[in-house]
């Protein structure tokens, strides 16, 4: 038997590299990381994270997340089609068209997959080109499972997201003011281990599969899952809207999980628990969006001091023990209130500098830092001022 288990392992590390989600997935980060960096050029001038910065610190939750979920999907015997697997890739790649990573939820693609998979054989029975029994093989409330698992490892994914890390953007205010917003968004691709129909792998407990389908004899196929999120804080600063996002999310996939397993007794529940994941989606997207535009912008100008929008990595203020949201007061002794203050105040002070620094509670802390060769005269921070595109567009009267 162990020689069985060890062939399907490595022929489902192989099966691996037939889907075409795996390559399309290093696309769409490409794609995406091209069009943020030439937001980030129009707004500050500069390329503020590099193309991959949506995958980083991703990978080792995600490699963990997928050696969970295969001993959860292999211990307990969840068993998917062939078909089933093709589809969740296809229409994961139909929604990433757009590049909208919130699109890109397990509710959404899991779910679509879901529901396409209910009407498909419907569709099958009255058309001709296809073979009428390809899609009716489905493991719903495996499916519905898998769908709760993935939200509650989204949660966590939206809560780790370091405030540093986030994307930063200027933007008009209602006022007609130009303040500074940041995209939390994140891309993760979760490679987990499944069943499949056919294979070698025959059962070894009178209950197992406990989630069967079809054949008597099993294969296993390494399944790239790829999911997304993307949240505009405009409002919020970024760590109380990451907190109150994967509150309501991880409530929401554990919600869906006991009621998937609840569809082991009663099957139709396994629709209920997918409904909830759309609609449950649906009103946490709403609600946070309704949210964050009631409230005054976080990163706007002040009249003292010059909030932090962003810190751009590799630069002298990356150094610094400085985050995005607090608040610089004075530089070298001196207040300032504008960008053009802070760079007139750094530029006088050689090569050595002293930052007056107020936290998220207005406590005070003062950061020593120093020039050296190569560094950016401007340390590498960005602030709450109009575009770069504007400036510039004002420089050479445009």
């Amino acid at each position: 038997m162990a020689e069985e288990w060890l062939i399907e392992f490595s022929k489902g590390i192989g099966r691996l590299f037939l889907n075409p989600l795996l390559y399309w997935s290093v696309l769409l980060i490409l794609f995406a990381g091209y069009r943020r960096i030439k937001r980030e050029r129009l707004d500050f001038g500069i390329k503020v994270f590099d193309i991959f910065s949506e995958w980083k610190n991703t990978w080792l939750l995600s490699l963990i997340a997928g050696l969970l979920i295969s001993i959860i999907t292999i211990i307990s015997g969840i068993v998917l089609s062939p078909e089933t697997i093709i589809l969740l890739a296809a229409v994961t790649i139909v929604l990433s068209i757009t590049l909208r990573f919130s699109l890109l939820s397990p509710s959404y693609t899991i779910g679509l997959t879901f529901l396409l998979l209910l009407f498909l054989p419907y569709v099958m029975d009255n058309q001709s080109i296809f073979n009428e029994n390809l899609f009716t093989e489905s493991n719903y409330t495996a499916l519905a499972l898998l769908l709760g698992i993935f939200i509650i490892f989204e949660s966590v994914l939206i809560a780790r997201v370091n405030r540093n890390e986030t994307f930063p953007a200027i933007a008009l205010s209602d006022r007609g003011v130009w303040v500074g917003q940041h995209r939390i968004k994140k891309l993760s691709l979760v490679p987990f281990f499944v069943l499949m129909p056919d294979g070698l792998i025959t059962s070894f407990a009178p209950w197992w599969p406990y989630f069967p389908i079809g054949e008597t004899s099993y294969c296993l196929a390494l399944v790239p899952f790829l999911f997304g999120f993307d949240y505009l804080a405009k409002g919020h600063f970024t760590l109380q809207a990451t907190k109150k996002i994967a509150k309501f999310n991880v409530l929401l996939g554990i919600g869906i999980v006991l009621i998937a397993a609840g569809s082991i007794f009663i099957p139709y529940l396994s629709i209920a628990a997918i409904v909830l994941a759309i609609l449950g989606k649906e009103y946490l997207n709403y609600k946070y969006r309704v949210g964050d535009r009631l409230r005054r912008p976080f990163f706007r100008p002040q009249e003292i001091g010059l909030k932090i929008v962003g810190v751009i990595p590799g630069t002298p203020a990356a150094r610094l023990d400085v985050f995005v949201g607090e608040t610089i007061a004075k530089v070298n002794g001196r207040k300032v209130s504008s960008e053009s203050q802070f760079y007139e105040a750094l530029q006088g002070s050689g090569a050595f500098f002293k930052l007056e620094v107020l936290d998220d509670y207005n406590e005070v802390r003062f950061v020593q830092g120093a020039f050296y060769e190569g560094d950016h005269y401007e340390l590498g921070f960005l602030f709450p001022s109009a575009p770069y595109r504007q400036k510039k567009a004002r420089k050479f009267g445009t």
